[in-house]
């Protein structure tokens, strides 16, 4: 793969403060919406990048 090709993976990298940070806006949209179900949801994605991120940087 050449250097300039974007990938999921490092789109996600990139941005994961962004996406972490717009998860949490949803949830607390849905939170108003007293949709809690769903806000735990969108919670638990944000957990499991979090704690992807950490192992991935621990590793190296």
């Amino acid at each position: 793969m050449g250097e300039n090709e974007e990938t999921v993976a490092s789109l996600a990298q990139l941005y994961l403060g962004n996406i972490l940070y717009a998860l949490e806006l949803a949830a607390i949209s849905l939170d108003e919406q007293e949709k809690s179900g769903d806000a735990a949801f969108y919670r638990g994605i944000a957990r499991k990048l979090a704690a992807a991120r950490g192992r991935e940087v621990k590793k190296d």
